[in-house]
């Protein structure tokens, strides 16, 4: 199955709801408006349906493998590899002083986007490398950026990151790997770690790990954890590479999906200690590492938008293609294709709903972020920064939820043969359920979203945002279509949900954390269900005024009926959920323990 990246779509939500050419504005920017949003989009879009998109099904079916301590990826992605790096692809967003572009990130999310369509096994190593150079960035010494970076966002080399541990999972306070300081200013790292993205493999001439580890003697618990550097290959003074690192890989595991991208276990120091560089402070290495998670967390929110437009154009071309019965209206008087039967236009919408209100909720946080990082004034920064941080969560969680929900029913359009493997319908959905789970898993998102971003500031970053809403609520209210009245009504039913439980959320989470937390997640859902739906809210209105100048007449009217769709089959769900925190707390922690 081929994939056409949905740039008409992205450039639309980057034009009128992220504001690219107001992103220009900020210095730095200048050259990054919508002309050339335009052309890295059309670039991006030709580079990875040739290049990295065909490689997807072989990934699936020849994976990665590891032997003698050595990961063989897959036919084709090493060159494939390469030339993502000889495009420039991997310094897209980066600083130009470092051999990036320096792009705004509501451009790179777009294409960030595409790429995980194309193939998200692939597109797993970039990410993870992204990480990595934020966190330099951010925390590493100017020896750290001259040594690393460079390569990092050339693509000569790649990144890692490195937190968990066989006995510690999300509880990072449980890390034993442990750091001891060499009379050089260097340290010798020892420990085991799991679960690592691209730990090894055959793609790049070096892996830049960076690893969570206790100095010897810092304090218990994740006050004493300490951020460090340990290169696959020692880096020579000239940058060339050197002697092997004591950092090895000793098995890569056997998943459910994402076949292609090795998952390895890595064994630091059981050669006489691997050799690190200290990033930043020692015992601030938790706060470094959110750096990386942070990026890491947006990015897999954004591969769970993907996913599911892959899931999306897969059940249309097949819907379109595939006869069986005769349409209920009696319209056909032999079997039809079943894109005619209502249900399967239910799921198809819904599919395509879901994928298009994630995705303008994700270029709007984008958006917020260079504003947050760039802007020149310091309010405005502040501002964006409140949103960004908000949006982070609900990005994540309910984008990779609603990839699950739209992936399954990707099969279920298929019917039986999506149970096949060979239609392909299936890997998507397999490939899709890691993502509520890495980065942290959705309950983590829920977590954030309920004790740093509401609770602690009373709910007000989360009533600031529900009053922008209601002034779109406003402005549909002055239009005379159905579509911008159904539009309005939901959408002020789901915000006053959505206030409802923020006083809930705000009110109660000291005195009763287990009443709070146990609807953290439907909270998060109901919220990231808001956002979305406020973004096609908003694309409704944009496209009823272009449609109204005859612009693309189409592309408009479809544009508008996926709104209303949104709001009437999504957004409606709101009040539901909003029962269901409110006051159906005690309900969820009623049964003793001892009844499981």
């Amino acid at each position: 199955m081929s994939y056409t990246a949905p740039v008409k779509d992205m450039l639309f939500d980057i034009r009128h709801l992220a504001g690219i050419d107001e992103i220009a504005k900020i210095p730095g920017f200048e050259e990054a408006g919508f002309d050339t949003a335009q052309a890295v989009l059309e670039e991006c879009a030709k580079f990875n349906e040739g290049v990295v998109a065909p490689l997807n099904v072989e990934g699936d079916r020849n994976p990665s493998s590891w032997k003698d301590g050595k990961v063989t990826t897959t036919p084709g992605f090493k060159e494939a590899f390469r030339q993502y790096g000889e495009g420039g692809w991997q310094g897209l967003q980066h600083p130009q002083d470092f051999g990036g572009q320096g792009l705004p990130k509501t451009i790179g999310a777009a294409c960030g986007e595409i790429l995980n369509s194309a193939n998200l096994s692939f597109a797993l190593c970039p990410l993870l490398t992204d990480g990595a150079i934020e966190a330099l960035l951010t925390a590493g010494s100017d020896e750290l950026k001259a040594t690393y970076l460079e390569k990092l966002v050339s693509g000569q080399w790649t990144g890692t990151m490195n937190l968990t541990e066989p006995q510690a999972g999300s509880d990072l306070a449980l890390v034993r790997t442990r750091a001891e300081p060499q009379p050089d200013g260097s340290y010798k790292i020892f420990g085991t770690k799991i679960f690592i993205t691209y730990g090894e493999h055959d793609m790049a001439d070096n892996i830049v790990h960076l690893v969570l580890a206790r100095v010897v003697g810092a304090p218990e618990g994740v006050k004493g954890i300490s951020l460090f550097v340990c290169p696959k290959f020692m880096v020579n003074k000239d940058g060339s590479l050197g002697a092997r690192n004591d950092a090895h890989c000793v098995s890569i595991e056997h998943k459910l999906g994402i076949k292609a991208s090795p998952t390895a276990v890595l064994q630091f120091g059981d050669h006489g200690g691997a050799v690190g560089y200290i990033v930043g402070q020692e015992n601030r290495g938790l706060e470094y590492m959110f750096i990386m998670m942070n990026a890491a967390r947006y990015a897999v929110g954004v591969q769970g938008i993907a996913i599911a437009e892959r899931s999306y154009q897969h059940a249309v071309a097949y819907a379109k293609d595939r006869v069986q019965s005769r349409p209920v209206d009696g319209s056909m008087n032999t079997s039809a294709p079943i894109i005619h039967h209502p249900d399967v236009k239910r799921m198809l919408m819904t599919m395509r709903a879901y994928t298009e209100g994630c995705r303008a909720m994700a270029s709007v946080a984008a958006s917020a972020y260079d504003a947050a990082h760039h802007h020149p004034d310091a309010e405005v920064r502040k501002q964006n920064a409140a949103f960004y941080e908000f949006m982070v969560p609900l990005v994540k969680g309910f984008s990779t939820e609603m990839s699950l929900e739209v992936t399954s029913l990707g099969v279920q359009v298929h019917g039986g043969m999506g149970f096949i493997e060979e239609t392909g319908a299936a890997q998507y959905y397999r490939d899709a359920k890691i993502l509520t789970i890495y980065e942290g898993t959705t309950a983590i998102q829920a977590n954030d979203l309920v004790g740093r971003k509401t609770a602690r500031d009373g709910g007000q970053t989360a009533k600031g945002i529900a009053a922008q809403i209601e002034k779109t609520e406003a402005e549909l209210g002055k239009r005379s279509s159905a579509e911008a009245k159904a539009m309005a009504k939901r959408l002020s039913a789901a915000r006053k949900a959505f206030l409802d439980v923020v006083d809930f959320v705000a009110g109660n989470t000291k005195a009763s954390p287990n009443a709070v937390f146990a609807g953290s997640v439907p909270y998060l859902m109901l919220a990231g269900n808001l956002v979305a739906g406020w973004q096609l809210a908003r694309s409704l209105l944009v496209a009823e005024d272009l449609l109204a100048k005859n612009e693309d007449a189409g592309f408009m009217k479809a544009k508008i009926a996926t709104a209303r769709f949104y709001a009437d089959h999504i957004l409606s769900k709101a009040p539901g959920i909003r029962d269901s925190i409110v006051e159906g707390a005690d309900s969820v922690t009623a049964l003793a323990i001892e009844a499981f």
